[in-house]
């Protein structure tokens, strides 16, 4: 298979295996690309991508744009808080805009679940979704089960466990995704409360406690709380948060195995995990930015090159 079977990366559920394995072999050419001392290839010359964030970021935002400018390609940086979309301007209306002047690819970040999908609909652009709502953020689990492979060899049979906020969190269900497809067991770990009440029927173990949790799997992700996400409060306090879903340094000591801790950042230091977690050898945190870079220089390159043909 040399080319993807989709047109826009909308989501994870949306790709084959394949797909995956495609993704990963051209982010192993690109790694190695940044890693010399000219890190831009002339790849993309003749593509125009729109960079489209209506929620705010920054990890993401810079990673994208950073692989896109690794590609050479004309970047326009579009921020939903100083545009007309302050001003009642609907979605299409602002993509229409920015599609008139010529663009190739639409890299979208946007608070409401499947707009990324609408958009695909609508507009004649390749879509790539950096996060939509509480739903899915596929370049996030592709860098996540990229950055296992690359320390344990594989993905397939591994025991990977998500721990924290799994009901707000769009990396969770993209990462259940992934790991799924390339045959992985996944569990999930937090409080009740921040546990979908379904979870379970997309194929994964439930456990709300972190000790049996660390102990069963080989690579743990930590995700942060997501506040700005939440309208009632799902625990008594942070502090009590931190000391059943918190992971130190003594905790990961005490296991009866090494395992591997990852996190999407940006990290709450002392709330999922403490300093000395994420900056242990065990982390492979700084990795997963890296390797975000080489991830997303793949898809945006294998998407191009489908317009192109």
């Amino acid at each position: 298979m040399s080319e993807l079977s989709v047109n826009h990366l909308l989501g994870i559920k949306y790709l084959k295996e394949e797909d995956i394995e495609l993704i990963f072999k051209t982010a192993d050419h690109f790694k190695e690309v940044i890693n010399r001392p000219i890190k831009k290839v002339p790849s993309l010359r003749d593509i125009t991508i729109a960079n489209l964030f209506f929620e705010n970021s920054t990890r993401t935002k810079l990673s994208f744009e950073l692989a896109e400018k690794r590609l050479s390609a004309d970047v326009i940086n579009f921020s939903a808080g100083q545009s007309s979309v302050k001003k009642g301007e609907t979605l299409i209306d602002t993509v229409n805009n920015i599609l008139s002047m010529k663009v190739d690819m639409v890299v979208m970040r946007h608070p409401n679940p499947g707009a990324g999908v609408f958009l695909s609909k609508h507009v004649d652009a390749a879509i790539v979704n950096a996060g939509d709502g509480a739903h899915e953020h596929p370049t996030q689990a592709l860098l996540d089960s990229y950055s296992i492979r690359e320390r344990l060899g594989s993905v397939k049979g591994k025991n990977v466990v998500i721990v924290g906020d799994i009901l707000h969190s769009r990396v969770a269900l993209s990462n259940i995704f992934a790991l799924k497809l390339q045959g992985a067991n996944v569990m999930v770990c937090g409080p009740k409360t921040l546990l979908p009440k379904h979870i379970d029927k997309l194929g994964v173990k439930v456990e709300t406690n972190l000790r049996k949790a660390l102990n069963w799997c080989d690579v743990a992700n930590m995700l942060r709380v997501q506040n700005e996400r939440m309208d009632i409060s799902y625990f008594p306090s942070t502090r009590e948060y931190t000391q059943q879903f918190g992971v130190n340094k003594e905790l990961l000591d005490s296991l009866d195995k090494e395992i591997t801790i990852m996190h999407p950042g940006p990290i709450n230091r002392g709330v999922e995990i403490t300093s000395d977690v994420a900056d242990s050898k065990q982390a492979i945190i700084l990795d997963q930015v890296q390797n975000g870079v080489a991830v997303r220089m793949a898809v945006i390159y294998l998407l191009a090159s489908k317009i192109k043909n």
